[in-house]
Parts: C-alpha cells; sequence; structure tokens
C-alpha cells in the first residue's frame, strides 16, 4: 500500500494550518485604552465557565438595584435609569421569562440552558470583549476557516482512493471531520490582545471577604474566607472542598516582587471557606466549582499534593 502522497498531502496540509495559526496569532499594533473592565468580562477572560459569569452580571446587576437577593432567592427590582450593555439586556430578559409572574425565584433556578448561554450569552460578552480592545478576531473573515476547511478534501481524497476502506482511510475520515467541524464552528475565532493578557492574568485579592458570594451545590450563600487552621504539631492532613475563589497575593521585595498563590475551598456547610496557599501549577489548573481533594502541611495550610480534582463542566 502506498501511502507516500496521501501522507504528503497531509503533511502540506498540516503546515498550511499552523502558517495560518501562527500568522493569525500574531500581536496586531493596536493598544486598548486604559477603560474599567467588567468584571463578568475579565472573568470570561480568565477561563471561567459561561454559567459563573452568568450569576456574576446577575449580582453585578443587584448591585446596581435591578434586582434583590436575599438569601438564595431573587426579586426583580424597577428599571433603573442607567445604560446597559448589551450582555446585561440579555440576562435580564432571560430572568424575566423565567420568572414569569412570580415576585421571587431561587437565584439556582434562573440559569439559562447551555446552548442557550453558549450560542447567545457567551458571545455578547466576548462581542464586549473586542469593542473594550481587549481582544480581537483570529481571522479578518470567515472565509480563511472556510478554506481551510475546504483544503481537507485534497488530502482526506488521496488516502481514502488508495486506503479504500482500510483503517488509514477511516482514520483520515474521522481527522477531517473533527477538524473541519472545529474550523468552522470556531468561525472567525477569539484571540486575546497584550491588554486583554493582563486583564486574564490573576485574580486579585478578595476586596470584601465577608460579602463574597459561593455555590454550595444546594444554593448560593454569603461566607467568610479565612486562612485555614490546622492544628500544630499535627502531620500532614487530608481536605476536600469546592473552589470558591483564586487569587495572587503579591509581596514588593528588595529584589523585585514575590507571588503567592490561594485558593479557597467550601465543605458546602460552614460558614466560612478555608484559604490554602497553592503552587503556581495547581492555580491555573483549577477553577472556581471545580472538587479537589488536597494533601496539606499544617500550620498555614500550604498545599503539598493534589489527590483528585473534579471539573464541574
Amino acid at each position: 500500500m502506498d501511502l507516500v502522497w496521501p501522507a504528503t498531502a497531509w503533511a502540506l496540509w498540516a503546515a498550511t494550518l499552523a502558517a495560518a495559526f501562527k500568522v493569525s496569532g500574531r500581536d496586531r499594533a493596536t493598544e486598548a485604552p486604559e477603560h474599567p473592565v467588567p468584571a463578568p468580562v475579565a472573568e470570561l477572560l480568565r477561563g471561567m465557565r459561561a454559567q459563573d459569569v452568568f450569576y456574576t452580571v446577575l449580582f453585578e446587576l443587584a448591585g446596581r438595584g435591578w434586582a434583590t437577593i436575599e438569601g438564595d432567592r431573587l426579586t426583580l427590582g424597577p428599571p433603573v435609569r442607567e445604560p446597559l450593555r448589551p450582555y446585561e439586556t440579555w440576562v435580564l430578559e432571560r430572568v424575566r421569562a423565567r420568572m414569569a409572574d412570580r415576585p421571587a425565584a431561587p437565584v439556582i433556578a434562573l440559569m439559562p440552558e447551555g446552548s442557550d448561554l453558549e450560542g447567545g450569552f457567551v458571545k455578547l460578552v466576548r462581542r464586549h470583549a473586542i469593542d473594550l480592545g481587549l481582544a480581537r478576531r483570529r481571522w479578518r473573515t470567515v472565509l480563511v476557516p472556510v478554506l481551510l476547511t475546504a483544503a481537507l478534501i485534497v488530502p482526506w481524497y488521496a488516502t481514502v482512493s488508495v486506503a479504500l476502506f482500510s483503517w488509514p482511510a477511516i482514520i483520515a475520515t474521522m481527522v477531517s471531520l473533527v477538524a473541519g467541524v472545529s474550523l468552522l464552528s470556531g468561525g472567525r475565532g477569539f484571540l486575546l490582545t497584550p491588554r486583554g493578557r493582563e486583564v486574564a492574568g490573576p485574580g486579585p485579592l478578595p476586596a470584601n471577604p465577608d460579602q463574597e458570594w459561593i455555590f454550595t451545590g444546594s444554593g448560593w450563600q454569603g461566607v467568610e474566607i479565612a486562612p485555614a487552621e490546622l492544628p500544630r504539631g499535627s502531620g500532614r492532613q487530608e481536605v476536600t472542598g469546592h473552589v470558591v475563589k483564586r487569587w495572587v497575593e503579591v509581596i514588593p521585595q528588595e529584589e523585585g516582587v514575590r507571588r503567592d498563590y490561594y485558593i479557597a475551598l467550601h465543605d458546602g456547610r460552614s460558614e466560612r471557606a478555608a484559604a490554602f496557599r497553592v503552587k503556581q501549577g495547581l492555580y491555573r489548573d483549577v477553577l472556581p466549582g471545580d472538587t479537589v481533594r488536597l494533601l496539606v502541611k499544617p500550620p498555614g495550610g500550604t498545599v503539598v499534593r493534589v489527590l483528585a480534582h473534579d471539573r464541574q463542566c
């Protein structure tokens, strides 16, 4: 079986794809103005899930008088005389629709369907990030991913015409389908600008931990974030909980600055979440909402090892 020509065709297509991504990934000479960045936009750039970003918008609107949240229940207030961003209008419309004629509803019940979030809400938040100069489209036109997808026909046909129904042909067909769908579904793409990468960096210290809202799995709850309290002299201990916050503390030193990375865990029952110091790698790996089981060292609660990590999609 002579697969030299199919292999050459695939290599050329892969090289073309790599070159297209490399060229499109170069920073363009545009600088974003130093405007305040809305928290939902910053969270999306940091990789937070659409559900978490939705709740951030909802609590921001409540803080500005559009709604009242008491415990885990939300009541819509009268319209406020202020302009709304498109994604905020989207959230209010969905909340009103899900509340119908009820005067109040559990916050957890107001979450739209995942396809609606990804198809509408996330696109609006990304659009706002682009408007702020924090992100840009990878491709100037959707014609680029379309042409890259169409070019898949050449290596696919070269493989199938030689290998017929053997395993190389099956693999070529699967690769073509996955690559083509990925390119087309990604549309024109979404890339962070240099300013956007700054915003997407480590989150700040909790400004007001007494008013930190977290999702415990059974509802929303306001808790305090406090340093972990472990008995001195005891050996290493296992702790399990939901990651509800992560931040970086920057400590000035003579030779520069030192960055200490922290995550806060909540067990779903307590009135406070415990803060643990972690390495930079773990900080990057976890997101609020993840469940982790950690091995920590007393008394300060420094994380020694990750025993389990479950990402909630």
